[in-house]
């Protein structure tokens, strides 16, 4: 099972995201990590366990107010041996694509076509299905053909983001019924070691994770065991 910590950035920094609210979110200062400078945290971070992805949200792109894309590509040459998912509301796709994977949020979308254009033009691209509380954030029509979606898919419940409220079992249930021949990804909510036995499961490809390694409630022990195939298997028995 891969686990993918999350980092926030706004204004530069990394933010505490509060169920999807960003006009909420704060800099960081957690257990894990008291400084909210980008490299810290991903210092502290990588001091936890040696990830070898990490998921990068640009809320100032996503949210029409500026970018980071200036400090996302310092990043990708610092730890050029990580595999950034950045989500930058489709912005500089062309600089984007050539220090990370570019994420497809589905917010940011404004319709199916485009959806097939940017899945046809960029390499590697992975898809965020964007939801909050029973809505998804996205083209209505995009749920009704998930044989044009990419192969590895997220599903993004906002509202569970930083709650501490366990994943949205019954979305990813339905989704991962649908989606038999895709890599399903789990973000929001996750809390503990329990909730990433339920998701493994499942059958889950991975999760997202945040709040629980900025917290301690998955420590390093718990990263190991969920990243060992003897372990999963033991697990999905």
């Amino acid at each position: 099972m891969k686990l993918i910590p999350v980092i926030d950035l706004m204004n530069g920094i990394v933010v505490t995201a509060i169920r999807g609210q960003r006009q909420r979110y704060l800099p960081c200062s957690t257990p894990l990590c008291q400084s909210s400078r980008p490299d810290a945290v991903i210092s502290a971070l990588m001091n936890l366990y040696p990830f070898d992805t990490l998921y990068l949200a640009d809320l100032d792109a996503i949210m029409g107010r500026g970018s980071n894309i200036e400090e996302i590509s310092a990043l990708s040459s610092e730890y050029s041996e990580t595999v950034f998912w950045v989500d930058n509301g489709l912005n500089e796709l062309k600089q984007l694509q050539s220090i990370a994977r570019p994420v497809i949020g589905s917010e940011s979308l404004d319709s199916i076509e485009q959806l097939s254009h940017l899945i046809t033009s960029l390499p590697s691209p992975v898809l965020s299905l964007d939801f909050v509380d029973n809505r998804f954030k996205g083209p209505a029509d995009l749920l009704d053909y998930p044989e044009l979606w990419p192969d590895e898919v997220i599903v993004m419940s906002l509202s569970h983001v930083g709650s501490a409220a366990g994943a949205d079992i019954s979305r990813l249930q339905q989704l991962n019924r649908l989606l038999t021949s895709h890599s399903l990804y789990a973000a929001g909510g996750i809390r503990d070691q329990q909730d990433l036995q339920q998701l493994n499961g499942l059958g889950l490809a991975g999760a997202l994770l945040s709040t629980s390694l900025h917290q301690g409630t998955i420590d390093s022990q718990t990263l190991d065991a969920f990243t060992t195939d003897d372990l999963n298997r033991s697990f999905c028995r």
